[in-house]
């Protein structure tokens, strides 16, 4: 049986009939089973407190919080590493999820595409993202930037730690053995560009990170 690295794609398969991204279709299938029963959680809290329940507490909180956090992670997840499919995305969609996920990560985005985008192109930005957040161990800020099609994410913080194993995946070039599952995204990225017929471009200094596609 013929084995294929990430970065290869089998070459006796025509286009037309190749097979489907099982692997996305599977991590859409799984945050979206997921995201049901936790908006669940969140809706059942909410009607206690309407129903004159108990007042909230610390614990209760600490629920709510949990289940909104892992609603919104889910929802991220299932855009950056779920199949894109042919849909497009709202922008005060984009902005309220990155807004939640937010709330609990080390860096903030400000969302710069106006109108609508179509679900691969969010899909990109997303993984960029990702990317980003793993070079910004003390937290940071990124801005999303689109003009004519061409995507840009820029990051910056106070602390830049870039592990070059890592980054070689978005150059062509990456080391298998520094690939974890929390970091997975270094794959995926130059992948799904490459799906897109575009090109992705890595830069990085001292107190910043670009990437472009």
């Amino acid at each position: 049986m013929a084995e294929y690295s990430l970065m290869q794609k089998p070459t006796n398969v025509n286009a037309q009939t190749a097979a489907p991204d099982l692997v996305a279709m599977v991590a859409s299938r799984i945050c979206h089973d997921l995201i049901g029963p936790i908006g669940a959680i969140v809706n059942g809290l909410e009607l206690m407190d309407m129903a004159g329940g108990n007042s909230p507490g610390p614990e209760r909180e600490l629920i709510a919080d949990s289940a909104d956090s892992a609603s919104a992670r889910l929802r991220f997840f299932r855009i950056a590493f779920g199949a894109a499919g042919s849909q497009v995305i709202g922008r005060s969609d984009i902005e309220t999820l990155l807004g939640q996920i937010g709330r609990d990560s080390r860096m903030q985005v400000a969302w710069k595409p106006a109108g609508d985008q179509p679900r691969s192109a969010v899909k990109l930005a997303f993984l960029a993202l990702l990317c980003c957040e793993a070079a910004l161990p003390r937290g940071g800020q990124a801005h999303v930037i689109e003009a004519d099609g061409a995507w840009t994410v820029v990051a910056s913080g106070d602390k830049v730690s870039v592990d070059p194993a890592l980054w070689g995946w978005l150059d062509g070039a990456g080391d298998a053995a520094a690939l974890i599952p929390a970091k997975v995204q270094f794959a995926l990225l130059p992948l799904a560009v490459d799906e897109t017929g575009g090109q992705l471009r890595a830069e990085r200094d001292a107190t910043s990170l670009t990437l472009r596609f």
